[in-house]
């Protein structure tokens, strides 16, 4: 177990005693290179050793294939043509499967392959789960106010969108359909950063230990996606996550 899944566990034990539905949803929200899915994993292990039925979700294996991202591309921005921001995921597949979860039967867990850039082959879960432990980078964001998408936040919004379309959009998903997936969480943990500028390396470390295929170069333009939810998590997550783990650059919980 690590030092974040412990606390969280702790945190945890009695919300899951006096939980009204099943599952009971998780909700693990940290920056890209944040430990997420470790931390997943470890408290995934935990619980099934206490006879839990535990299922787990990434954010990102509801993302939408390539023809569908492409569609969306040429319709509303080119930049959606990228998977990660609010837009690139099947919102209505995650809630159906949560709501599959909380009955008997087998649910097939979405995985998508990075690599291909398509969804790759399922994982079966025999239902009902007690609890789903649902990760990702931008899980539980909150859509901002208009005058705060008026100034671009790096290059990339001001090269590649100087209109706002591209962030008016996200923002709108956030607002409305992911709205609606993430008001299904129970609970939410933030995994927060000490600052936007460590996220970079932490995902160039990822990359190195996977054998990516991503420069060192081609890793820091594609955090820049994610900046703004990322930034605007650290800054107003805390006021409303359930749990904030504030880490330092090794990716160590602070006391």
């Amino acid at each position: 177990m690590t030092i974040a899944s412990e606390l969280i566990e702790t945190a945890l034990r009695d919300r899951l005693e006096t939980a009204a539905r099943k599952p009971f949803v998780l909700g693990i929200s940290g920056s890209q290179g944040s430990g997420k899915s470790t931390v997943a994993a470890a408290l995934a292990e935990r619980l099934r050793t206490e006879g839990r039925r535990c299922a787990v979700l990434s954010l990102d294996d509801l993302y939408l294939d390539g023809a569908r991202r492409r569609t969306l591309a040429e319709s509303v921005h080119p930049l959606l043509r990228t998977r990660g921001v609010p837009g690139t995921h099947d919102v209505a597949l995650g809630l159906t499967l949560i709501e599959a979860l909380g009955r008997e039967g087998s649910v097939a867990l979405p995985r998508f392959d990075k690599p291909r850039d398509e969804p790759g082959a399922g994982e079966a879960f025999e239902g009902p789960a007690d609890i789903l432990l649902f990760e990702g980078w931008c899980v539980g964001a909150r859509a901002q106010d208009a005058a705060a998408l008026a100034e671009p936040v790096n290059a990339l919004e001001r090269e590649r969108d100087p209109d706002g379309a591209w962030r008016r959009y996200v923002n709108e998903q956030l607002a409305g359909p992911y709205r609606a997936l993430f008001g299904r969480i129970d609970m939410l943990v933030l995994l927060a950063a000490p600052a936007f500028d460590v996220v970079a390396g932490w995902r160039i470390e990822q990359e190195r230990n996977a054998g990516g295929p991503m420069s060192d170069g081609a890793v820091r333009d594609f955090v820049a996606y994610y900046q703004r939810l990322t930034e605007d998590l650290l800054r107003r997550g805390p006021d409303w996550a359930d749990l904030t783990i504030r880490l330092d650059a090794a990716r160590t919980a602070l006391p």
